[in-house]
C-alpha cells in the first residue's frame, strides 16, 4: 500500500483545528505533526487551503436493496457516500424484505459485503415487517445491526413502544424513531402553512411530528431506554428534546441539511421538493439552527432518499417522499452555515464525524494509530451542484444548481482511495 503525506492540511476533529501534515501508512493514520519528513516512495499532497477531516458519518440514508435496486444500490449508494466525503453510513430498513429476522437481515448483508466501497451498517426494523405492532427479537439482530428503527412509520401505538424500549433497555441497544402521528397526517404532503394554503395544497401539521416526540420523551424517561430522534423539523420537536435532554433523559437527535437551509418559502411545484418531513416555516428553521448552536441537535444526517426520475418528475403532489443528499451536504452545510458565521468550522464537523459516532458507538476518529478514513475538501474555490453529475441513481436535489464551496476531492476508506 503507497503511504501518502497531507502537508499543511488545516485538520479539523474533536472541536479543534490546526493547520498540520498527516501521514498515512499501511491503511492507518500513522503520524499528525507539522513539517513531518516525506518517507521513501511516499506520495506527496500539497493540501495547502484544504480542509482534511475522519471520514464523514451518516447514520441515517436509503439505499432501497433489497427490494428497488432501480432506485439505488449498496454499490451506488455508497459510490454516491464516498463522492460526498463519508466513510460510514447506516441504511435505514424499509426494504423488501425488511431486515425484521436475521435471516432476512442476511440478504441485505450479503449485498453490502459484496458491494460496498464504504462501511455502510444496517438497522434492524423494530417490528416484524414494519407494521407497528409485534416487536422483533432484538436480542438476535444486535449483533449485527448499528440500531433498530421502522423509519418511513411511526410507532402508533403507546403500549408498542413501551414495550420495544423495555426490550432495548434489557439489550442495551438504541432505537432510531421516525415520528408521524398517522391520525394528523390527512393526506397531507407539505407542511400545513402559507405555501400550502395559498396554492391549494394539503397540508402536514407540525404536530404529527412532535406530538409522538413528546410520547416518547416521557417512555424514554420512564424507562431509560436510549432514543435517537430522526429527521426533526419543528421548532416544538427542538424545544422538547432540549427539555428532556436537561432532565437527563438518554436522548440524541439529528435533522439534515434541507431543514436548516430552506424552509416553506423556497418551496417549488416539483417533486424535489417534497420530502418527509415537509420543509417548514422559516421559524422552524431558526429554530432547528439554534438547536445546532446550542448542542440540543446532536448530529446532522442527510436521510438520503433516491427515487426514479419518473417518479420524482410527478410534481409536489403525486411524488414520492424523498430526495438524495450524501454529495451535497457537506458543501450546502459549509457554504450556508460556516460560511455565513452561522456555525463554526469545528461545530460542523463535529456534527458530522464525531458526533454521530457518539451517539452511536461507531469507532474511529481523527488520531493517530486509527484507519486512515479521511476526506479532503476544496473549501476555496466555487462550483455548482449538478445533479446529472451524482454518483446515486438519484437525482431529486433541491440544490440543483446552487454555487456552493466544500467539493470533496478525495475520500480514503483505510488508506485506500474510493
Amino acid at each position: 500500500m503507497t503511504q501518502l503525506l497531507f502537508q499543511n492540511a488545516t485538520i479539523v476533529s474533536e472541536g479543534k483545528s490546526s493547520v498540520s501534515d498527516l501521514l498515512v501508512s499501511d491503511g492507518k493514520i500513522e503520524r499528525i505533526g507539522k513539517g513531518l519528513s516525506v518517507p521513501v516512495d511516499c506520495e506527496v499532497i500539497d493540501a495547502t487551503g484544504k480542509l482534511l477531516t475522519y471520514g464523514l458519518c451518516d447514520v441515517h440514508v436509503h439505499f432501497r436493496v433489497p427490494g428497488r435496486p432501480d432506485k439505488e444500490t449498496i454499490l451506488t449508494g455508497s459510490q454516491a457516500a464516498a463522492a460526498g466525503g463519508y466513510t460510514t453510513v447506516c441504511t435505514m430498513p424499509n426494504l423488501d424484505p425488511c431486515p425484521d429476522t436475521p435471516a432476512h437481515l442476511a440478504e441485505q448483508q450479503a449485498l453490502i459485503d459484496r458491494d460496498a466501497v464504504v462501511d455502510v451498517l444496517p438497522y434492524a426494523t423494530l417490528t416484524l415487517g414494519r407494521k407497528g405492532l409485534l416487536p422483533v427479537d432484538m436480542a438476535a439482530l444486535k449483533p449485527h445491526v448499528v440500531g433498530f428503527s421502522d423509519d418511513g412509520s411511526g410507532i402508533q401505538d403507546r403500549g408498542v413502544m413501551r414495550q420495544l424500549m423495555e426490550q432495548a433497555v434489557r439489550e442495551d441497544v438504541i432505537i432510531a424513531a421516525h415520528c408521524e402521528d398517522n391520525t394528523l397526517l390527512h393526506g397531507g404532503y407539505i407542511h400545513a402553512g402559507s405555501y400550502a394554503e395559498a396554492h391549494g395544497h394539503r397540508g402536514i401539521v407540525s404536530e404529527s411530528e412532535w406530538g409522538q416526540i413528546a410520547r416518547d420523551l416521557e417512555l424514554a424517561k420512564e424507562t431509560g431506554c436510549r432514543y435517537h430522534v430522526c429527521h426533526i423539523s419543528t421548532k416544538e420537536s427542538v424545544a422538547l428534546i432540549r427539555k428532556y435532554k436537561a432532565e437527563g433523559v438518554r436522548v440524541t437527535c439529528e435533522t439534515a441539511p434541507h431543514y436548516l437551509t430552506l424552509c416553506e418559502d423556497d418551496l417549488r411545484e416539483e417533486g424535489r421538493f417534497k420530502m418527509n418531513p415537509p420543509l417548514r416555516s422559516a421559524g422552524d428553521r431558526t429554530a432547528l439552527i439554534e438547536g445546532l448552536c446550542d448542542g440540543t441537535i446532536d448530529c446532522i444526517a442527510t436521510d438520503h432518499a433516491p427515487h426514479t426520475d419518473e417518479e420524482k418528475g410527478r410534481g409536489l403532489a403525486n411524488s414520492p417522499f424523498g430526495i438524495v443528499g450524501l454529495e451535497t451536504s457537506f458543501a450546502v452545510l459549509y457554504t450556508h452555515l460556516v460560511c455565513k458565521g452561522i456555525i463554526s468550522l469545528e461545530r460542523m464537523v463535529e456534527l458530522m464525524t464525531d458526533a454521530p459516532r457518539r451517539a452511536f458507538r461507531i469507532s474511529g476518529k481523527l488520531a493517530e494509530g486509527e484507519p486512515a478514513d479521511l476526506a479532503l475538501f476544496d473549501v476555496e474555490n466555487e462550483y455548482p451542484i449538478d445533479s446529472q453529475n451524482f454518483k446515486s441513481k438519484g437525482k431529486a436535489t433541491p440544490f440543483d444548481g446552487w454555487k456552493v464551496r466544500g467539493r470533496c476531492l478525495m475520500t480514503l476508506k483505510g488508506g485506500y482511495r474510493i
